[in-house]
């Protein structure tokens, strides 16, 4: 007896030995380019257990960045329920069945592995099979006193009682006629199979296709099939949705304890999605917790959590993603909210380490670390969206332009349906997601000097209606005009200021004797003292206030006038001042 369990054990271990090589191998090649990844698959000894290894989600990316038609061997390997997510994904326009993607979708199963996939769609898929047939094809059954003959033009038949033709409009949507031709003959060949695999079988799907009726069959076929996307995180939208639920660290409930099972019985039968994880930055909080957890349970559970939480974001967003590069940025939004998430959590002023933030995914789900990171950016929205309603600047009916570039895109990106961080392509684009506590900050820091400056306006009285409409103004044009004339004329008003009168004002904003021209440090504390009169603050109170506004600012003069000589000035080139001829 001690023997048998001995063996028995022995046994497992060997076998738990292999899954683990094959969990390793599968790593490794979906790490590859599309073309090694499946030159990979194809020359491995256990292919097809490689395969049938793959998470449905992994195996769809797979096979959509080879290229379908290119991936005929690689779909003849997979597994039904690997076909079956890849018709869930792909047969669906919202809550309609799209025909003509059926009709593509089953010519490449049928290609890929003919005799399994006449089992398949006559055992698992007759529903659908069914109502494919009741959409593309008409069907007359010969009665005692017909006459075929009788019969319209265009009808076949396999065997004497049912005849068929296609529907005028079956395959209307495809202009390519060899492609027509080509799925035309495909339904020729899948009827006749499924006739001579089991002609009782084919007579009952034809006259149960006759009576199908298609609302019903699509809102019954939609149903289960949200059943088992919801496995996957594909949650219908108003679920969906909720992972942009904002919500806060004190009301954050952590996840009950759960009991850790031995090596030996972990159950390595079930696909973990590792293609999500594959594409994590080391770089990231989230990434770095990640990859510092060494249990082997909470790791898998993470990352099928992990790709649960792309999923519902996919669900959300309502853009379908259907190759690898696409899958990159949902997997790079879901790392930067995690990441946040965890900071916030952690309360540290510092980034937390990997060990902190890898206890905090032991203790809560990834969902609520997500809305918490989330809950940050849509508190700035909501600060911004207020601001804007109450502020100066739309009370006198000024465009968000007028904010100057860099806070324009900030507030911008804020006042998005979906927030987004102004990265003004420092990443090669305009917005992006925010990924870290750093971009929150920034953009809080952007929003909190629009709006002291918005305040500063409405104390400095400005009178905005006989603002010339030629000029293209900013807050900083604006600003220095009405300090400018101020010191010209003594008067707070931004009036466009002669070329001419300017010069002498223009030459006395810099440090003599240097090159290129720096703004002086006497223009600098004057500026600061015409806004302490304008507006009744101390300057102390300014300073602190509007410190490092102001060093932008004046860095923005030196940056656009550092070389020009009062002499070559150009009222028609002049964007920080208005002046005219």
């Amino acid at each position: 007896m001690n023997i048998d369990i001995r063996e028995e054990k022995n046994a497992q271990n060997i076998q738990r030995q292999r899954l683990t090589r094959l969990a390793e191998d599968k790593r490794k090649i979906l790490g590859l380019p599309p073309e090694k990844a499946l030159d990979a698959i194809l020359d491995h000894p256990q292919n097809t257990a490689l395969v049938h290894s793959m998470a449905e989600e992994d195996f769809f990316f797979l096979t959509n960045d080879i290229g379908p038609h290119d991936a005929l061997e690689l779909l003849s390997l997979a597994s039904n329920r690997q076909w079956e997510y890849i018709l869930d994904i792909e047969v669906w326009n919202r809550d309609r069945i799209n025909v003509d993607a059926v009709t593509f979708w089953l010519n490449l199963l049928h290609q890929a592995d003919p005799n399994r996939f006449i089992q398949w769609t006559m055992q698992d898929k007759y529903d659908l099979l069914e109502y494919y047939l009741n959409q593309t094809i008409d069907i007359l059954i010969l009665e005692n006193d017909d006459d075929p003959s009788d019969f319209p033009d265009g009808f076949f038949t396999y065997d004497g009682t049912f005849y068929i033709r296609f529907h005028e409009d079956a395959f209307a949507d495809i202009e390519d006629e060899e492609t027509r031709e080509e799925l035309e003959n495909f339904v020729f060949t899948l009827l006749e199979r499924l006739a001579a695999e089991d002609h009782t079988a084919y007579q009952l799907m034809l006259l149960r296709s006759i009576n199908v009726m298609p609302g019903e069959s699509e809102e019954e076929a939609f149903r289960f099939r949200n059943v088992r996307l919801a496995e996957k995180g594909f949650l219908p939208f108003d679920e969906a949705v909720g992972v942009y639920a904002p919500i806060r660290p004190e009301s954050v409930k952590k996840r009950p304890r759960k009991i850790l099972l031995s090596r030996l019985e972990l159950d390595f039968n079930v696909p973990v999605p590792v293609g999500h994880s594959n594409m994590l930055s080391t770089d990231t909080l989230f990434g770095k917790a990640l990859f510092s957890i060494d249990i082997e349970e909470i790791l898998s559970d993470i990352q099928v959590e992990f790709a649960a939480l792309c999923n519902q974001v996919i669900a959300a967003d309502q853009h379908p993603i259907r190759e690898r590069d696409a899958l990159r940025g949902i997997v790079n939004k879901g790392c930067g909210y995690l990441s946040i998430g965890l900071h916030r959590l952690a309360g540290t002023r510092k980034p937390p380490g990997a060990i902190e933030c890898a206890a905090l995914l032991h203790n809560y789900s990834l969902e609520d670390i997500f809305r918490t990171g989330y809950g940050l950016v849509i508190e700035l929205k909501t600060r911004a969206m207020k601001w804007q309603q109450e502020s100066w600047f739309t009370r006198n009916q000024l465009a968000l332009n007028f904010w100057d570039e860099r806070l324009v895109g900030h507030i911008g990106g804020l006042l998005l349906k979906r927030p987004k961080c102004f990265d003004n392509y420092a990443s090669g684009e305009l917005y992006r997601d925010f990924a870290t506590m750093d971009d929150i900050k920034t953009t809080e820091a952007a929003l909190s000097e629009a709006i002291a400056f918005d305040t500063l306006f409405t104390d400095l009285q400005v009178e905005t209606r006989n603002l010339p409409d030629r000029h293209f103004i900013t807050s900083a044009t604006l600003l220095l005009t009405l300090w400018a004339n101020n010191r010209l004329d003594q008067k707070n008003a931004p009036d466009p200021i002669a070329i001419d009168k300017f010069r002498p004002f223009y030459e006395s904003l810099w440090t003599t004797g240097k090159q290129p021209m720096q703004i002086s440090d006497s223009t600098k504390a004057d500026f600061l003292k015409w806004l302490s009169e304008s507006t009744g603050k101390e300057e102390v109170e300014l300073s602190e206030k509007f410190r490092d506004a102001l060093e932008r600012l004046f860095d923005r003069v030196e940056k656009e006038f550092a070389l020009v000589s009062p002499e070559d000035l150009d009222h028609r080139f002049v964007q920080l001042f208005l002046l005219k001829k």
